[in-house]
């Protein structure tokens, strides 16, 4: 049984695992009667791990965050919905494959379902451009979105993103423009959007699809104005200092709950989401669930006037993150 990857600071579990496989192979290929021995390493390793997790720093959040094998949009999605059509297009001759959306159904209540997608390996990252969007990507959004609102249908969004794709071609495309347009017009959608950032959430990009009545986070993914290595470019002129700056940027989930900037902590199972994606699925629609049932009860005016009170507390937010690395500089 391979082993699934270990990021650095896991480097402890490292011979704990090694042990695991070779005494699952040693009862595979014999009738000896390991399954005292394996019961006790497995402990072991599960009670480092949740020492390991408990204690993260904000620049190894970010791995976790960025980790391979967490589970995607589409991941969240399948186990998520009873039924779900994915639509493709802008009606503009775009399908951008960074950005993802459909119609769905869970349990007894259609909804609409969009958000970032990134690859597996590098063959498919580079298909969907690392999850990082086009304008065709948040123009295909907000027809989801409109869609949503013609059929009173609310709107589920996954944010996980380094950022909007900046390429020459997007910004002749309308980058900028399309990301304002979707700010503007999530505004007004008279339906309930729920937004979860369940990996790393950057910039422009994140909030493209991120005007929510309730945002919340998965426990060790990360939300920013800028990445860490971006914001020590610009401050230090030094990228190996990003972990100073995501210590000052307040990018991890407690810190943006204090803040008030999302409603929400959902927990990950020991290891990061990763290690037991059907868990962290199972999580994740208990808590949507909940939200869902809250926001539908309140009425149309209601919801619009919660959410430019969100947003502007998150433009504060947005306006001083930077100052407050500079300060720590």
């Amino acid at each position: 049984m391979a082993r699934r990857p270990l990021l650095d600071f896991e480097k402890p579990l490292v011979e704990l695992e090694e042990q695991i496989d070779q005494i699952r192979q040693l009862a595979k290929d014999s009738e000896v009667d390991v399954s005292q021995q394996l019961l006790q390493l497995e402990t072991l390793a599960a009670r480092r791990r949740e020492e390991i997790f408990s204690n993260l720093t904000p620049a190894q959040k970010i791995q976790v965050a960025r980790h391979p094998q967490r589970p995607s949009t589409l991941d969240y999605i399948q186990v998520l919905t009873d039924e779900f059509i994915e639509l493709h297009g802008d009606r503009r001759g775009s399908d951008d494959q960074a950005l993802v959306g459909g119609v769905g159904r869970i349990g007894d209540q259609g909804v609409v379902l969009l958000g970032h997608q990134k690859g597996r390996d590098t063959k498919e990252n580079v298909a969907r451009n690392f999850g990082m969007a086009s304008p065709g990507g948040y123009r295909k959004a907000m027809r989801l979105m409109e869609h949503a609102d013609r059929f009173r249908l609310p709107i589920l969004s996954f944010i996980d993103t380094p950022g909007a794709y900046a390429g020459l071609l997007a910004e002749e495309q309308g980058q900028g423009e399309a990301i304002a347009v979707n700010l503007r017009e999530m505004f007004r959608l008279r339906v309930p959007i729920l937004a979860t950032v369940i990996g790393e959430g950057g910039s422009g990009g994140a909030l493209g699809i991120g005007v929510a009545d309730r945002l919340l986070m998965f426990q060790h993914s990360v939300y920013t104005v800028a990445s860490p290595e971006a914001c020590a470019s610009i401050l230090w002129r030094d990228a190996g200092k990003a972990p100073v700056a995501a210590e000052a940027l307040k990018i991890t989930a407690p810190d943006l709950l204090k803040l008030g900037i999302i409603d929400e902590i959902i927990p990950e199972p020991s290891g990061g989401n990763h290690w037991a994606p059907r868990q962290a699925a199972e999580h994740l629609k208990a808590a949507l669930l909940q939200q869902l049932a809250i926001l539908k009860a309140l009425s149309e005016e209601s919801l619009v006037e919660q959410r430019y009170a969100k947003f502007r507390r998150m433009g504060r937010f947005l306006e001083s993150g930077a100052q407050d690395a500079s300060l720590s500089s």
